[in-house]
């Protein structure tokens, strides 16, 4: 490669970089995983030490099989909504990071909602209030840690979701930034102003200098340090996992929509211009800000995806691998009347339902390990059906293609049960990596490699396309089980 950008894609489960070329191949990729901490029933926290030195060798791993001078800049993708506070001085996190699918701001949420604030939060933010975002998260650190608040209050704590806190480490320290996708993903930016929301951190008691600078996404914004890679990089875009994926699925027109399966899954629709209100229980969101030009977005998460096959791998032992999910589930026609509901974490978009669990129904005497996979890539399907029609129900356009990437993007027998639930031809690219090909093509613009997303789209390319074979009213029938196995779930944890 003469010319290349280096794309770190900090996930949910593992760090990965990758170089991407001026044709939009991808190069040398390495990932390394990152240990999930399980503290309580519901919390999930990661080691911020573990995401930057995880991150940091993955980058010296696929530039050690480069020339140097070839990689023109750095592109950061990262799991979103993530909150780390930490010594602005020293750089130290005085708390694990406390993760997106954590549960245990849920009662600070409900006090929320008690005072009246859900509308305001949903006019100002795009999202609804729920312990996945940064807010409350923030407001948990800053009310339990002995004298956070007021070391907050001087100006000597720092708080970043992921991207953040790499830039930060990536820069030694000289630059406190995010960019409009990161931040309107927290709860605390106002989408409309395009500013944080004095308001809304008013009423949750957080001092504004905690909070970085927001950016565009396709900007530079530093350089590395000299000591990390031999040479300053430029870091030349910041963008969270599930709009860096839309961005590299080429997902520019209004109407074009991508699902992202990976711990969890996440369906992106382009709404172009206008943020538009959501009144089926998904989020607007700002898919990118380039310029002075801001894109926004319909967006539904599912909490859990990848991690059920994690689930069947590890605590139920009755796969070894996430690739015999395939063939098992296709060795069976139908999952016989079992449906799975992964609300491990609660329930996302549509239903939000922080006090749902997990739920296997349907079960008898003759249910086997091959109906149970099959009732778990099954569920994966459904919830991007959930996601789907509220897509169509809010946005007005019929959607006719969807365009697929992650690890789970892979299993051949999955996006066939995709296409089945949702009636319409699934796409999966000729790249799948297509988070950490966002952040590439996003630093690209910036730096003059691309000049337009006309350019972009021109590189990007159809793998395999997977059209229905399902009937309608078949389709309809297991959809309908479906949402009676999701109403068995709903408010499971509440004494």
């Amino acid at each position: 490669m003469t010319e290349a950008i280096l794309a770190l894609d900090q996930g949910t489960t593992s760090s990965r970089a990758m170089l991407v070329d001026r044709d939009g191949h991808p190069g040398p990729i390495a990932n390394l995983p990152i240990k999930q901490h399980f503290p309580r029933p519901g919390w999930v926290e990661h080691d911020p030490h573990e995401i930057i030195t995880t991150q940091i060798e993955v980058a010296r791993r696929v530039m050690s099989r480069s020339i140097p001078e070839s990689v023109l800049a750095i592109g950061i993708a990262n799991q979103r909504e993530t909150t780390i506070l930490w010594d602005r001085r020293t750089g130290e996190p005085v708390h694990n990071a406390i993760v997106w699918q954590d549960r245990r701001t849920a009662d600070l949420c409900a006090d929320l909602k008690a005072a009246g604030w859900e509308e305001t939060i949903r006019e100002r933010t795009g999202l609804v209030i729920d312990p996945y975002f940064s807010a409350t998260k923030i407001k948990w650190l800053l009310d339990t840690i002995p004298d956070l608040r007021e070391r907050a209050r001087r100006g000597e704590i720092a708080f970043g979701t992921v991207d953040s806190y790499l830039v930060f480490r990536l820069t030694g320290g000289r630059v406190h930034v995010t960019d409009a996708s990161n931040a309107s993903r927290s709860m605390l930016f106002n989408i409309v102003t395009g500013d944080w929301d004095d308001d809304i951190l008013r009423e949750l008691q957080i001092p504004r200098v905690i909070l970085p600078e927001v950016r565009g996404t396709s900007e530079v914004v530093g350089t590395t340090d000299r000591e990390l890679f031999g040479r300053e990089i430029p870091i030349a875009a910041i963008a969270g996992d599930q709009q860096a994926a839309t961005f590299g699925q080429a997902c520019f027109q209004p109407g074009m929509s991508k699902q992202t399966y990976g711990t969890g899954s996440f369906m992106l629709m382009n709404t172009g211009a206008t943020p538009v209100r959501s009144s089926h229980g998904l989020l607007t969101t700002v898919a990118w800000r380039i310029g002075s030009e801001t894109t926004y977005a319909l967006e539904g998460s599912s909490f859990i995806a990848g991690a059920a096959v994690q689930w069947l791998r590890d605590e139920l032992g009755i796969i070894k691998s996430a690739s015999e999910t395939g063939p098992l589930a296709a060795s069976v026609d139908s999952s016989d009347g079992v449906y799975f509901v992964p609300a491990f974490a609660g329930l996302g978009a549509p239903f939000w339902d922080p006090h749902a669990r997990g739920a296997l129904l349907g079960l008898s005497r003759g249910t086997g390990r091959a109906e149970i996979v099959r009732a778990v890539l099954d569920a994966v399907a459904f919830q991007t059906r959930d996601l789907a029609d509220a897509m169509v129900a809010d946005g007005g356009i019929p959607l006719s293609n969807l365009r697929v990437d992650g690890g789970m993007a892979t299993n051949n027998v999955l996006m066939q049960i995709q296409a089945d639930l949702l009636g319409c031809e699934v796409v999966r690219p000729s790249v799948t990596e297509t988070t950490a090909l966002g952040a590439a093509l996003l630093a690209g613009m910036a730096t003059g490699l691309w000049s337009s997303t006309e350019e972009i789209s021109a590189i990007w390319k159809a793998d395999r396309k997977f059209g229905p074979t399902l009937d309608a009213e078949e389709r309809d029938r297991r959809y309908r089980r479906w949402l009676r196995a999701v109403d068995r779930s709903r408010e499971w944890a509440v004494e």
